[in-house]
């Protein structure tokens, strides 16, 4: 969380509009979501994949530990729809029966599941793009422009200002239990764990009331001001952003057998 943060802020795109990085990941990320083909999402991770390592300048470690971090949620997915159950006999290609359990693969559910597989891959890189490579105040600033209700955009700030809040917490707790042996077996890191998870919400909602009281001695009303850089918008950039998209448009009409 803190690495992902820190790149938002020393990447080599950190000069580029936030609009453009925004419409970019957006744009692609729905591109990818309504086509959904195998051939359109793997053009999507392999674009997004290059501009946040070449482009934006990111440790390609770095960035595959990242991707790596959905793919339980996905693999289970997966599972969910490769194997099929029925209490029916079933043209299965490969299967067996547990009693009158019938369990096995059917023709067309690998297909479907790989393509379920890329599709989120592929959003996701487009999510990791514009984390990776934005500030979320930045982004804060664009959900504004697009007239998103004030009130769901200072949720987004404190939760977002929080979830630090929780990490830091977290992590002096963790240090403190692991300097006095407190994960030294199974048994003390269980016990360990129980503390840590009790106190951290007590220290963490004693934390919140202090912010809070910061934020109303500063005149805090409602909204959240924060000072952000003048940038200028490239045109260049914008056509560039157009021609990629309308290729990758072309492409998954062609996947879809349209054009």
């Amino acid at each position: 969380m803190f690495k992902i943060d820190h790149f938002a802020y020393s990447n080599n795109l950190r000069a580029v509009h936030p609009l453009e990085k925004f419409l970019f990941a957006i744009i692609t990320m729905l591109l990818c979501l309504i086509f959904g083909d195998i051939i359109t999402s793997l053009a999507v991770l392999a674009l997004m994949s290059g501009c946040v390592i070449m482009l934006a300048g990111i440790n390609w470690r770095l960035y595959v530990k990242l991707l790596t971090l959905p793919l339980s949620f996905l693999l289970v997915g997966i599972v969910a729809i490769i194997v099929s159950l029925s209490l029916q006999p079933v043209d299965f290609l490969y299967g067996f029966n547990i009693g009158r359990l019938y369990i096995g693969i059917q023709s067309g559910d690998p297909y479907v599941a790989g393509r379920l597989f890329f599709k989120a891959l592929g959003a996701v890189s487009c999510l990791y793009f514009l984390a990776l490579t934005t500030p979320m105040t930045e982004i804060f600033t664009v959900l504004r422009k697009f007239k998103v209700p004030p009130l769901f955009i200072e949720l987004m700030e404190l939760i977002y200002r929080f979830i630090f809040v929780l990490l830091e917490t977290a992590g002096k707790i963790h240090l403190s239990q692991n300097s006095r042996w407190g994960y030294a077996s199974f048994k003390s890191s269980y016990r360990s764990l129980g503390i840590l998870l009790s106190n951290l919400f007590a220290r963490a909602y004693w934390r919140s009331k202090i912010s809070f009281t910061a934020l109303l001695s500063r005149g805090y009303t409602g909204n959240i001001n924060v000072l952000q850089p003048e940038y200028n918008t490239s045109m260049k950039n914008i056509c560039l952003i157009a021609v990629v998209d309308i290729l990758l448009l072309l492409l998954g009409l062609y996947g879809r057998g349209i054009i």
